[in-house]
């Protein structure tokens, strides 16, 4: 297989990738929002809880959108430029993709359409359970792909046979599949991911609002329930989740886990702080503290590690790009800690809202778990290389057989463009929503839907529901 090919398509991937990626995040993040947001004001009626969840709709219905847009065409590789993996796998990595289809999609766009236009339409709790199950959808939607992904890194539940068209690998054991040894850790880990950003959205827009002075009710309060969010899940995705990835790729993926350290000779792993690694004079080169990352697998700081040394060359993952990824993904992951944990202490001071380089930090800090988050991507696909399937296929045993670098570039070219202009009208949308900020209070009626109803019509239907009751 010409390298180039192999190359173009796996560049075509990643780029499709890092794009769609950049909307699921936030809206599965801002659905968590809306439900506790909705969830205050069904418990205490304040129309400013109203107004907040009224807001989030719109955007959290903007991310939904340009998501699914940039989404699909990704299945579609999958035919397109990666025709001997899905030969070779489809039985079992088909089966999470339907599973995708089935169980979230419909869930998901089923109330979706309940959640936009449905209040006043449909009772206050059918439109809050509406709410409910569009964040359930989106989800579970998380929840097939990254089990989907997982069954890539560790693969179980599954027999290699012969099929009419040559080996293939099929499901024998269903459940196995699902809960292969990383499925459940990686979902906790991305799903964690995906709540800070929704959380660090909210948190952005509002801090703008107050440094504005504009909207400063629905931006304190909205600030409120981001930062608990945002204090909360980072503690948890970096010294739960994260401790305990870690844990799993180094059991099953030993070269991904040398190279993410940058660790060269078998034996007690240190843990580099800031460096890079010298591929040249095979050594990782910066700032390290002895043993602590033998000490955080197992706490003995002198177990050992599996090194680079062990593992045949052509069986090591690119490793400059591994090693990088994965410390952006730490670094990044540390500073929200910090920058969360300040909100709060500034919060309970009572200084946040007049603290305006912290508000200006928040304003900034919408963009650090989308970096964490393909940082993290980015270490898990490329420290998987050279395999597309761990231990059983190779990527360049994947791709299309009658593909060319001709078709590659031109394809590569036009996804670019397209995904390019639907980032920037997705941009423009959503300084549009903010700029024009959420419904004033006085012209909010809890019984209109989110196009307001004239007067007359909603008399009458104000006059049927007294008389119902």
């Amino acid at each position: 297989m010409d390298e180039a090919v192999i190359f173009l398509s796996r560049l075509q991937f990643a780029l499709t990738n890092i794009f769609h990626y950049f909307y699921p995040p936030f809206s599965i993040g801002l659905g968590v929002f809306l439900v506790i947001s909705e969830g205050i004001y069904m418990k205490t009626k304040k129309l400013l809880w109203l107004q907040i969840t009224r807001f989030w709709i719109k955007v959290f219905a903007l991310t939904f959108t340009i998501g699914v847009a940039t989404g699909i065409p990704m299945e579609f590789q999958f035919g397109t430029n990666w025709a001997n993996y899905s030969r070779y796998v489809g039985d079992v990595f088909g089966s999470a993709l339907a599973a995708e289809g089935i169980f979230a999609f419909f869930l998901e766009s089923g109330f979706l359409a309940i959640l936009v236009f449905g209040s006043g339409k449909v009772s206050p709790r059918f439109h809050y359970f509406s709410t409910i199950m569009v964040c359930l959808g989106a989800h579970f939607s998380a929840v097939w792909i990254v089990i989907a992904n997982a069954w890539m890194q560790t693969p179980a539940g599954f027999e290699v046979v012969m099929g009419p068209n040559g080996m293939r690998a099929e499901i024998v054991d269903f459940w196995a599949m699902v809960f292969n040894p990383s499925s459940m850790i990686r979902l906790t880990h991305v799903i964690m991911g995906c709540w800070l950003a929704g959380a660090f959205f909210v948190l952005s827009v509002s801090a703008w609002y107050i440094l504005k002075n504009k909207y400063t009710d629905f931006a304190k309060s909205s600030m409120k329930v981001a930062l608990i969010i945002a204090v909360v899940i980072s503690l948890l995705q970096m010294f739960v989740s994260g401790d305990k990835s870690a844990e799993i790729v180094h059991k099953y993926q030993p070269a991904k886990f040398a190279a993410m350290e940058g660790h060269w000779k078998t034996g007690a792993a240190d843990m580099t702080i800031i460096g890079y690694i010298d591929e040249s004079a095979g050594e990782t080169k910066g700032i390290k503290i002895p043993g602590l990352t033998s000490f955080l697998i197992d706490f003995d700081a002198s177990l050992p590690v599996i090194g680079l040394d062990s593992i045949p060359v052509n069986e090591r993952p690119p490793l400059q790009i591994t090693f990088q990824s994965y410390h952006i993904m730490i670094s990044t992951g540390v500073t929200l800690i910090l920058l969360s944990l300040l909100g709060c202490f500034l919060w309970w001071r009572g200084k946040l809202y007049s603290a305006r380089y912290v508000l200006w930090m928040f304003v900034f800090s919408v963009f650090l778990p989308v970096i964490a988050n393909t940082a993290g991507w980015i270490t898990a696909e490329v420290g998987r290389q050279p395999w597309i399937v761990q231990g059983l296929m190779k990527t360049a045993d994947g791709v299309s057989p009658n593909l060319s670098s001709d078709q590659l570039y031109f394809s590569n070219i036009l996804f670019f463009i397209l995904y390019l202009m639907l980032f920037i009208v997705f941009i423009y949308v959503l300084n549009n929503k903010i700029q024009h900020g959420p419904e004033p209070l006085d012209e909010i009626d809890t019984k209109s839907s989110l196009i307001k109803l004239p007067q007359r019509i909603r008399e009458i239907l104000d006059s049927k529901r007294r008389n119902k009751y």
